[in-house]
């Protein structure tokens, strides 16, 4: 009950004020004031008071302004622009006229790491290849195989050892020499792998019996090689 005679003395005082200020513009049939809830109105209130003012847009805009400012007279006076070499301005503005950077998607390539045994295949290839003579067999290209001539019947025989020279052979001799170094190696590698606990009886067995054959078959080979190339080696 208070609220409402309190609005409508408010009301009043409003009229009155508006027909001293606009006399011309009064309205004879004036509608009676509707009660209204406090809450509504305190909501409107607080909103009225949270609503900016005009001048308060302006304020960030000026503030954004003077960075910008700064930041303007900073690139427009750096301090390559006072170099007086006419080429660095030349080089400067000219490539990057026409010229673009391009924009790469380059992808490091993944690279995985060969297994263990095909490292260990590597390498005794390599051996191979090194003693064997390949270097040698490149510089100088000797024949695969030598020839020689009987005296007492004259015919032409193949020779397969360079015979007298011990730093030079045929393709042929390298090959075989070096195929025997190799079985010997894979020989000593059997036998190592003969020790084995983990290993079934039979396999190390195995193993064990490749590997010693391989050691005294190189052996052999390379020692009937090399009297072959040499006949007074050792005696």
């Amino acid at each position: 009950m208070w609220c409402q005679i309190k609005l409508e003395w408010h009301s009043a005082i409003l009229v009155n004020v508006s027909d001293t200020l606009h006399p011309v513009t009064k309205h004879t049939d004036s509608h009676p004031p509707q009660p209204s809830c406090p809450a509504r109105k305190k909501r409107h209130s607080h909103f009225l008071s949270r609503s900016p003012s005009p001048a308060e847009p302006d304020a960030p805009h000026d503030m954004r302004s003077k960075p910008e400012t700064q930041t303007a007279t900073a690139t427009t006076d750096p301090a390559s622009s006072t170099s007086v070499d006419p080429i660095f301005h030349l080089l400067r503005i000219l490539p990057f006229s026409f010229l673009r950077a391009p924009k790469l998607r380059l992808k490091l390539p993944t690279l995985t790491l060969p297994s263990p045994m095909t490292v260990y295949a590597l390498v005794l290839l390599t051996y191979f290849m090194v003693v064997s003579g390949i270097v040698y067999d490149v510089i100088v290209e000797p024949p695969g195989i030598g020839s020689t001539q009987d005296r007492a019947t004259g015919a032409v025989r193949p020779v397969v050892f360079l015979q007298g020279r011990v730093n030079g052979q045929y393709i042929v001799e390298g090959l075989s020499s070096g195929f025997m170094f190799v079985l010997g190696g894979i020989g000593i590698v059997l036998m190592d792998l003969a020790l084995d606990r983990n290993r079934a009886k039979s396999v190390k067995v195995s193993y064990a019996t490749a590997g010693i054959a391989s050691v005294v078959i190189a052996y052999v080979m390379s020692m009937l090689f090399i009297r072959i190339k040499i006949p007074a080696y050792l005696r």
